[in-house]
């Protein structure tokens, strides 16, 4: 489960938020289960790796990285806008290279990493690769998975800060040379 103090809790719409749990769920009933055991663990990673594309999606749209178009669309994909390998090739449309500038690449690297260990590298089939991950490799994903959201929305809120402080600073400064026409 999350944390009770995680700011997921207050960030994110109950759909995603269930999704979250369910992961949670599935691992604990796997840990618990001693008469099962399986090859691969993917399926306790699936529902979380459906709420962070939806939170990816969301934060985008929030911070003005994508259209509601592209929100809505069922064509667009934060892999290949999130691919540190295109970000050349996408220049304004790569949403990696946007996070860079805005608040650095080490974010970028977080939501990159997260995303294509719990995403692309667990639910696609390579062939002479099957990419089955045991019991703990799939807690430490969900987990991964978890900590970058938070991390995310903890730096959307201290990003939304500074621009407050920054227009507040702007107004005073507006406010004074006003003040100092007057006279």
């Amino acid at each position: 489960m999350l944390d009770s103090n995680s700011p997921l809790k207050t960030f994110l719409p109950e759909d995603q938020l269930a999704l979250i749990n369910q992961s949670f769920m599935l691992l604990h009933n796997a840990n618990s289960d001693k008469t099962h055991k399986y090859d691969d663990y993917s399926f306790t990673v699936f529902p979380i790796a459906k709420a962070y594309e939806g939170f990816l999606k969301m934060i985008f749209l929030q911070s003005g990285y994508i259209s509601r178009a592209d929100f809505l669309s069922k064509y667009f994909r934060i892999g290949k806008v999130m691919s540190p390998n295109l970000r050349k090739r996408l220049g304004n449309n790569s949403i990696y290279e946007k996070i860079c500038r805005s608040v650095g690449c080490e974010l970028s690297d977080m939501i990159w990493k997260a995303w294509k260990r719990g995403r692309n590298q667990v639910f696609h089939y390579f062939p002479n690769n099957v990419q089955a991950i045991t019991l703990q490799e799939a807690e430490d994903i969900i987990n991964t998975m978890v900590k970058t959201m938070e991390t995310v929305v903890e730096e959307l809120r201290l990003q939304s800060v500074k621009k407050r402080l920054a227009n507040l600073t702007m107004n005073e400064a507006k406010r004074l040379l006003e003040e100092k026409d007057a006279l």
